[in-house]
């Protein structure tokens, strides 16, 4: 199966790499501690901001700001220099890292303020807290708590707009919040003409060709939609009105 095209862009990113085998990568709070300094080390060398973070004991997630087009540069030294130390402070050798890190580029602010929800809900999906910023090893921990923040991240939106922010977090992560997550990493996404661009599955005549009733042009309307098309290019193509469209989408998706 083909690899995922990697967008090395500055911008938002959420990033995750899990130890091999989900074997742990970090085995103490020092180790923890020791990998936030690495990665801010990293994070000046190449102007990265990072914004949230959750280290858990077998993998870690990251959502970093990129100022240039280095993602993979970053992620790789970080990687590198952990399984360095790690295998020096363990006497072990062999790969430490589950193949190569994932990334998915933050294409909205609703995805942004998704996926600080998502971070910090890690510790509890896992059940080692009751509520976002209770366990140690995450931004919003330290902010909550007074403690000192890690250089990298003096500039994050979670300390910027903790007032909105901290309301948000409290909310219960639902199994329908998970999935729409799931549906927004596999969003498909290129660079044309040094912008971002939805990829299309297939053309609009595709997605409508051969129906035969109204609930089935209704349903492929909200394939469409998650193929990346607008409402107002959907509404052209059928000779409909954007509005009509929104009232399918209101009534099939916005439940």
């Amino acid at each position: 199966m083909a690899r995922r095209p990697r967008l090395d862009i500055a911008g938002f990113h959420h990033i995750v790499n899990r130890g091999v085998d989900k074997s742990n990568v970090f085995k103490s709070s020092e180790d923890k501690d020791k990998f936030l300094e690495i990665v801010c080390k990293a994070a000046k060398e190449y102007y990265v901001d990072i914004h949230d973070y959750c280290l858990m004991d077998n993998h870690y997630h990251l959502l970093a700001f990129f100022n240039r087009n280095n993602l993979s540069l970053f992620i790789r030294q970080i990687n590198s220099n952990w399984a360095i130390y790690f295998n020096k402070k363990y006497k072990r050798s062999g790969h430490l890292w589950q193949g190569r890190f994932k990334s998915w580029y933050v294409f909205d602010e609703k995805y942004l303020y998704t996926l600080f929800r998502y971070i910090e809900y890690n510790p509890i999906e896992a059940k080692i807290s009751s509520k976002a910023g209770e366990y140690s090893y995450t931004l919003l921990h330290n902010i909550l708590n007074k403690k000192s923040v890690i250089k990298c991240a003096k500039n994050s939106l979670l300390i910027k707009e903790l007032k909105y922010l901290d309301a948000l977090l409290q909310i219960e992560l639902t199994k329908n919040d998970l999935e729409k997550i799931k549906e927004l990493q596999s969003q498909k996404i290129d660079i044309e003409e040094s912008k971002v661009v939805f990829k299309k599955s297939k053309p609009l005549s595709k997605h409508f060709e051969g129906i035969k009733t109204k609930e089935e042009r209704n349903l492929n309307i909200i394939e469409a939609l998650k193929d990346g098309y607008t409402q107002s290019e959907i509404a052209k193509y059928l000779k409909l009105t954007p509005t009509a469209i929104s009232k399918v989408k209101k009534k099939y998706v916005e439940k």
